[in-house]
């Protein structure tokens, strides 16, 4: 099951799930024809009972599409309660008519109102697998993109161990400092300012990190936030965030979360490519990250 996509077994699901509830109705059909002294074929109960939830297959599309549109959390919840308005009171409709095919006519409102209870119980029940279904797909896919990180920060590493000659003069108080580039950890924006932050200090470059960022190996240096550029060799522990951002933790401590808009593009610029995505690297302001600048 985790080898196949989410959309795959949710389709698997509710083929064993309409089969199963149609033969199970179709029995208890049978039964009841039987209680009032009529004779209900096999064929005809199935023919019936797989006619009514049958119907059903739209309103779970109904239910996978708004979760997509509006995804698995309260607005998405919210999404599917005002479209049940709608839908339970249309199934009930619907296995109203198809009872009156099968038991001859009688009171449709009567009949709709008995119905509505289960169509409620039902469209809960659809709902409650969506949920269950995107929840799953959005967890494998920060699995995933979590695995191509941990994959680049591998090759990252792997890529570390030559020293850089090149060195930066860095502001330190009064001071002047040479900072060797292979020892920066990761570079903060400061307006036309980078601060560079090494193990045990920190300090301030005439530069900005647009700049930096052109010139840089992408193989040890990527954007992780607008305002955060970070050396991928000094990172000592990844970890995913509920919102599908990361924290990193570099290896002097510090902590530098790279927001959603730039999981991707970070991925993209180090060769690989996030699951289910296709951003380019974002410009937009306002977001925020674990340590300011």
């Amino acid at each position: 099951m985790r080898a196949a996509p989410t959309a795959a077994w949710v389709w698997v699901f509710t083929a064993y799930s309409l089969a199963v509830t149609t033969v199970s109705a179709a029995w208890f059909a049978r039964r009841f024809a039987a209680d009032r002294g009529e004779v209900l074929g096999l064929v005809a109960s199935l023919a019936w009972q797989g006619a009514i939830y049958a119907a059903w297959l739209p309103a779970a599309g109904v239910v996978w599409l708004t979760l997509r549109r509006f995804g698995a959390g309260a607005r998405g919840l919210a999404a599917s309660f005002v479209a049940g308005i709608a839908v339970v009171p249309a199934e009930a409709v619907i296995a109203s008519l198809i009872d009156a095919l099968f038991l001859g006519d009688g009171d449709l409102g009567a009949r709709t109102l008995g119905r509505t209870p289960v169509c409620l119980l039902l469209y809960s029940a659809i709902v409650a697998v969506g949920l269950a279904a995107a929840h799953h797909r959005r967890a494998r896919e920060a699995s995933d993109r979590n695995a191509l990180l941990e994959s680049a920060l591998a090759q990252a590493r792997a890529v570390a161990p030559t020293p850089q000659a090149e060195r930066l003069m860095v502001m330190s108080g009064a001071r002047r400092i040479p900072v060797e580039l292979s020892a920066v950890e990761w570079f903060g924006a400061a307006d036309n300012y980078a601060v560079v932050h090494w193990a045990g200090g920190e300090g301030l470059l005439r530069a900005t990190l647009q700049s930096l960022e052109a010139k840089l190996d992408p193989r040890l240096f990527a954007r992780a936030h607008r305002s955060s550029l970070v050396n991928l060799a000094h990172v000592r522990e990844a970890r995913p965030l509920s919102d599908g951002s990361w924290r990193l933790t570099m290896a002097g401590g510090d902590e530098v979360v790279t927001s959603r808009t730039y999981r991707d593009a970070l991925l993209q610029r180090l060769g690989t490519t996030a699951p289910g995505s296709s951003h380019a690297p974002p410009s937009a302001p306002g977001e925020s990250r674990g340590r300011p600048a």
